[in-house]
């Protein structure tokens, strides 16, 4: 990280963004020219060398992207739905090789056969379907549907009540006082739902006590772990829950901008929420001294440009600030010294979206929900091998057979495992399943990660060391590079398997461990230190499936 770099991107401040202009002049060929790139490092007296680098880290940025007009799904989900070889087969039909590039993933884990072209995502399962969305007739198809129900206590999924309920809310708000209403969220003891579980009104306060004339809200809505989906629907369906509770964080904190960084994968989430900004606007909800209550706020969207890492939030604000993704060595912490050197808050969609309701009931009344130490309520991605394939909100404390065979309906073919919470969550074998609650405690006294709480199935004809490969193979691509652990330990971990899988080669089990421990304490953030946990279960749970790859 480089203090001098953030302060030279922040000097004309968020509004005119650098990372924001690299991704405008990628638009029309797919990468910027060097001579855009060379523009920018002068204009931001960044340096040609730090406008380079950052270009060519993003999928939708690097110059491989140049000349792609359509892009297949490669998460976890679709593999094991084994959809995407008939999409990529069917593409062909109407692109060259050279034009097919890849997203991961597109959050339409429910249905499979995703994909993404001409600023939409689609899924297609039958053959006709490709050439009625190729020549524009596929509005429906475009359309998302899938199952949403609450058991329990319901926060996410209850319908927004129209605006004039975040106008009172807001009223609410700034009657009480900044104080009070952090004072409410600490009570509430909601932990963060992107996979840490750091209690919000902590990091809150964190940020608020360090000393700054400018503080910011950043909303990380670039947590793409294949098989969820519930950031999307809160985004797209519940989006002025999002931003209010973006505002209440804000007022918390005593911050004034407040920061939506979304996935260009999900480009219909990124109009929505455009759309909702402009209703807030347009309901005296933003700008200077909003209905004179000495609270000044407004909101930016940042459109990513593919990169998982940037879930990370310390890649994440280095991102914003047109920088490589690379992960901030902590202390200190972003609430002290964030984006453009600041104190910020990140958190994820699902945290943020929770505000609203403590505001309107209270921290002690959200506390009483859930188990006791994991308040509140999680939601769920169940994915298509279910009979109810959709999102389901649950009070934490849940069993998770309930979810599994009540909600879920049980698995429509035999499955032997289910990967829950991401790919650096924890491969939970079906015999496990009476053991487990929804909450932190229960998966991690276990072995395994609640994380995202998604949940992709692992079908019995599906091999485990395919799927340790493939685990590989994702976080290798995806690191940052930042530190040697993960860059090398990933590429490594996936070609000993890669090997076992295609000759008569055997992988030393004491060196794969070695590696894994290697891994998992020497790696700078969780991306290298999280994927030996599934590594680890998979090895546990699976060791007959796997005993011929290993000695």
């Amino acid at each position: 990280m480089s203090d001098n770099l953030s302060e030279l991107s922040g000097r004309k401040g968020i509004v005119d963004n650098l990372f924001e202009k690299m991704g405008n002049v990628a638009v029309e060929t797919g990468t910027p020219s060097q001579e855009d790139l060379d523009r920018l490092a002068e204009e931001f007296l960044m340096g040609k060398a730090n406008t380079y680098g950052t270009a060519t880290f993003y999928d939708f940025m690097k110059p491989d992207n140049k000349g792609k007009k359509v892009y297949v799904c490669n998460g976890s989900a679709c593999l094991c739905a084994n959809t995407q070889i008939l999409v990529y087969q069917n593409l062909r039909n109407y692109f060259g090789e050279e034009e097919i590039g890849h997203m991961t993933c597109l959050g339409r884990c429910h249905e499979n056969g995703a994909f993404h072209y001409d600023g939409k995502n689609y899924s297609a399962r039958k053959t006709e379907d490709f050439e009625t969305i190729i020549n524009g007739r596929s509005a429906s198809l475009n359309q998302d549907n899938y199952n949403i129900q609450a058991i329990g206590k319901q926060i996410l999924t209850l319908p927004f009540a129209g605006i004039d309920s975040c106008v009172a809310l807001f009223e609410i708000m700034t009657s009480r006082g900044s104080e009070a209403i952090l004072s409410e969220l600490i009570k509430a003891n909601l932990r963060g739902r992107g996979g840490a579980g750091f209690p919000i009104g902590l990091k809150l306060e964190g940020c608020r006590n360090s000393e700054s004339d400018t503080r910011f809200i950043i909303c990380n809505a670039d947590e793409g772990d294949p098989g969820a989906y519930s950031d999307r629907y809160l985004l797209e369906q519940q989006t002025h829950k999002l931003l209010l509770g973006m505002m209440i964080a804000g007022y918390a904190a005593q911050a004034n901008w407040g920061i939506l960084y979304i996935r260009a994968e999900y480009p219909e989430a990124i109009d929505i929420c455009e759309k909702t900004i402009q209703n807030f606007r347009e309901n005296d909800l933003l700008g200077e001294n909003i209905r004179n209550s000495g609270f000044t706020f407004d909101f930016k969207i940042i459109k990513a440009q593919g990169a998982y890492i940037c879930g990370e939030e310390t890649a994440l604000i280095n991102s914003i600030e047109g920088q490589r993704p690379e992960v901030r060595i902590r202390p200190p912490y972003p609430a002290q010294k964030g984006l453009f050197n600041k104190p910020t808050a990140v958190n994820n969609v699902e945290t943020l979206a929770v505000l609203p309701y403590i505001l309107q009931n209270g921290g002690e009344h959200h506390a009483m929900i859930g188990s006791e130490k994991s308040k509140g309520t999680k939601l769920m991605c169940l994915d298509s091998f279910f009979n109810n394939p959709g999102l389901y909100e649950v009070e934490m404390g849940t069993s998770l057979s309930k979810v599994i065979f009540d909600l879920g309906g049980g698995f429509k073919k035999p499955v032997k495992a289910m990967q829950i919470g991401g790919p650096l969550g924890g491969i939970v074998p079906v015999d496990s399943i009476e053991d487990l609650t929804v909450d932190f405690e229960s998966f991690a006294k276990n072995g395994f990660l609640l994380g995202h709480a998604s949940i992709v199935c692992i079908p019995e004809d599906f091999p485990m060391v395919k799927y340790l490969e493939h685990l590989f193979d994702f976080a290798a691509y995806e690191s940052c590079g930042k530190c040697f652990p993960c860059r090398l330990g990933t590429k490594r971990g996936h070609e000993l398997l890669t090997k076992a899988i295609n000759s008569d080669y055997q992988i030393d089990k004491v060196l794969f461990y070695d590696l894994l421990d290697t891994l998992q304490n020497g790696s700078l953030c969780a991306h290298g230190g999280g994927i030996p946990l599934p590594v680890r279960n998979t090895l546990h749970y699976f060791e007959d499936e796997l005993k011929a790859y290993f000695y």
